[in-house]
């Protein structure tokens, strides 16, 4: 296969970033990273302890004073340098997120880099630009005004599916509010977080700002959220997963952000362009393999375009490329494990039961075997509350179901746990007026699906969790708000007083 990323030498150092410092995990276990397309090893490292947790946290809580107390200008310049260092470093950025994960080069160096370079650009400038309401006298009687304060330090856990970009997601908002964080990876897809965490330090952001504990969730991730130094959880991940990181967190009274699982709706009506709706779903639900929270997975379609659609989407899956993810031909990588594909697998194989898997469905053959690759998988009939149309599957498999009615189909679309992004496809202004009103999710498309941008919020309704990543909006979550109130009178007898004193 292709050219591919080199990895030990470049972490022989440890997989744990701590205080600005690369080191060694002690827990006395160690990790194998895995390249996904071949099933070889790529780098065995030391999982991180409770006691390499706490000295990140230490990390974090020594470097706050001073960073939160920087001005806005300052952040701002930190944040622009580390732009500017990761562009440097955009190459091997994606090489090394398309070895770890299996996704296609091109992928990696068109969508995964380049969005995770504007979103630090974003901070950059968001970081001068923290509002609140205007100061007045609202009592009258009193100036108030608001101030926007750093939390403290932030502890936040990040999925294997977007390495690199969830922990930009993760820390920049983070401090660039003031904050500073403690980020656990996932064990299988550590490489490029440490690699953001380098290249904070190579762009003078102070020791201590941003830190890494690579572990197992268990020990170091449970340990983390549990921490009474951390002062805030931001988890994305799976709804289960979420559901237990909300029990630790809450149970010391922490904020919380959740971005949590998704089974995104994709609404094609009856007067939608039918070449693009397909193109589209298509797209949209083989991103990164498919595992993408907000990848298409059911798509419902009014009864006249059904069948065609269906016709399509088949055969535009059928003429998707797998292959060699450093091959820039390749269309579509392996999934990020074998286990993670055999997971997938066993979905479509109890879909045999229920309905029809119309193309797909299968493990590659030949040159390909030895990967975790999986086929892009159309399936059809399947009922409305079975698993494949309820459950996050997080591969390459579309559900395709038909509706009549415009009501029929938005409720359709509405009805799972999940509410993290949805589109719908028409021709029609009022049409399409309806549903971004009425599709529950965070996000909603109206002719296309899956595009974000740095400046517009992403986060979910429902078990699909809370809170915002991305845009101004994350400063919600990465900041407390006080209300500082002056009096203006210089009475010492308030008119207020009254309620204590009376007439005295």
């Amino acid at each position: 296969m292709g050219n591919r990323f080199q990895v030990e030498e470049r972490f022989a150092d440890g997989a744990q970033y701590i205080g600005g410092r690369p080191s060694h995990g002690s827990s006395g276990r160690s990790h194998t990273v895995v390249d996904p397309a071949t099933g070889k090893e790529v780098l065995t490292y030391a999982l991180a302890s409770a006691a390499d947790v706490d000295a990140a946290v230490a990390a974090a809580e020594g470097a706050f004073p001073a960073w939160s107390g920087a001005t806005p200008g300052e952040r701002s310049e930190a944040l622009h340098r580390l732009a500017s260092v990761l562009a440097g470093q955009a190459e091997d950025l994606a090489c090394a997120e398309s070895l770890q994960c299996g996704k296609p080069i091109r992928l990696s160096r068109e969508f995964d880099v380049p969005g995770t370079l504007d979103n630090t650009a974003f901070f950059a400038g968001a970081a001068r630009h923290l509002q609140g309401q205007a100061a007045a006298e609202y009592s009258g009687d009193h100036t108030s005004y608001v101030r926007r304060e750093a939390i403290g330090v932030v502890g936040s856990i990040a999925p294997w599916n977007y390495p690199l970009q969830m922990a930009a997601w993760k820390i920049l908002p983070a401090i660039a509010a003031g904050n500073t964080v403690v980020l656990k990876p996932a064990e299988t897809t550590p490489l490029t977080s440490l690699m953001f965490a380098r290249a904070a330090t190579e762009a003078g952001i102070p020791d201590g700002v941003v830190n890494i504990v690579t572990g197992a969730g268990r020990d170091a991730g449970e340990h983390l959220v549990g921490h009474p130094g951390v002062a805030m959880t931001s988890f994305t991940g799976s709804t289960a997963v979420g559901r237990r990181v909300a029990e630790i967190a809450t149970a010391s009274v922490k904020r919380l952000h959740l971005e949590l699982g998704g089974k995104a709706p994709f609404v094609v009506f009856d007067d939608a362009d039918p070449e693009a709706a397909a193109h589209g779903a298509v797209a949209a639900s083989l991103i990164n393999s498919g595992q993408d929270c907000t990848a298409a997975t059911r798509a419902y379609v009014q009864r006249p375009l059904y069948e065609a659609f269906t016709a399509r989407v088949a055969e535009l899956m059928e003429g998707v490329r797998l292959g060699d993810p450093f091959d820039p031909s390749t269309d579509l990588g392996p999934l990020v494990s074998h286990a993670h594909r055999d997971r997938v697998a066993a979905f479509v194989e109890r879909a045999r039961g229920y309905a029809t898997v119309v193309t797909g469905g299968s493990a590659p053959g030949g040159a390909l075997a030895g990967g975790a690759y999986y086929r892009p998988t159309l399936i059809t009939g399947a009922p409305q509350d079975s698993e494949a149309v309820q459950a996050e599957i997080f591969g390459p498999v579309l559900a395709v179901l038909p509706f009549d009615t415009d009501d029929e189909g938005l409720a359709l679309a509405n009805d799972t746990p999940y509410g993290l992004a949805a589109s719908a496809w028409t021709r029609g202004v009022y049409r399409a007026n309806r549903a971004t009103r009425e599709l529950r999710a965070g996000c909603v498309w109206i002719n296309d699906h899956i595009p974000i941008i740095s400046e517009m919020p992403h986060g979910g309704y429902k078990a699909s969790g809370f809170g915002k990543d991305m845009s101004s909006y994350s400063f919600e979550e990465y900041t407390q708000v006080k209300h500082v109130m002056y009096d203006n009178t210089a009475v010492a007898a308030k008119d207020w007083h009254r309620t204590i004193f009376g007439d005295r």
